[in-house]
């Protein structure tokens, strides 16, 4: 084994690291530098860079000032990137309150969840609906784990927006959907969504 890279060295490599993913944790940075996780955060300190889950509030809270479909805090995970009408990013911590006792594997509504607000979050409308959803589960998540979500509008037509969502965990996929969302006029009335569609109820 070669020697571990001096202090210079590693606080170029952690700073390469964390431009290609601002989210990465302390433990994944000292696994791949080869040193301990409290000599992370020593290094860390030392350059000011904060902790991932403060990394992640700030993305977070940009992100989320283009958002008109949904209001905040109703996107599921954290949104980390948008380009509203085109593509998407959300980063979710699964709790272990959202996985199975016995299994700590996380429970399929979390991760669809977070799939589906991110895909209606990219609707540039005041108010978006998904009329259908095709999904497949790819492999079982645990909490703990850091689940990344990636949107991409893939067509649209009028309303309809067509919208693909990829869930990783540390690069591997977790999760595909195939969204079909919906901009819906804000007017008052009662709206229904049936049959891929989106129809308003008759008015007087």
């Amino acid at each position: 084994m070669g020697a571990r890279p001096g202090k210079p060295e590693r606080h170029r490599r952690l700073r390469g690291l964390l431009e290609r993913d601002p989210f990465i944790t302390d433990r994944e940075l000292a696994e791949a530098l080869g040193v301990s996780v409290q000599t992370i955060r020593l290094d860390r300190l030392e350059l000011g860079i904060p902790e991932a889950r403060e990394r992640t509030r700030r993305v977070a809270e940009e992100a989320t000032k283009n958002v008109r479909s949904v209001m905040t805090g109703e996107v599921i995970g954290d949104l980390t990137h948008l380009s509203l009408g085109e593509e998407g990013v959300s980063v979710l911590e699964p709790t272990a309150d959202m996985a199975f006792r016995r299994t700590g594997i996380v429970r399929g509504h979390h991760i669809f969840a977070q799939a589906n607000s991110l895909a209606v979050a990219l609707v540039d409308a005041e108010v978006a609906l998904t009329g259908t959803a095709c999904i497949r589960f790819l492999r079982p998540v645990r909490a703990g784990a850091r689940l990344v979500a990636r949107a991409r509008v893939t067509e649209r037509a009028g309303r309809r927006y067509h919208v693909d969502v990829v869930s990783q965990v540390a690069g591997e996929d977790v999760f595909r959907g195939e969204f079909v969302v919906f901009a819906v006029d804000p007017s008052p009335g009662e709206v229904r969504v049936e049959g891929g569609s989106v129809h308003d109820e008759d008015r007087p």
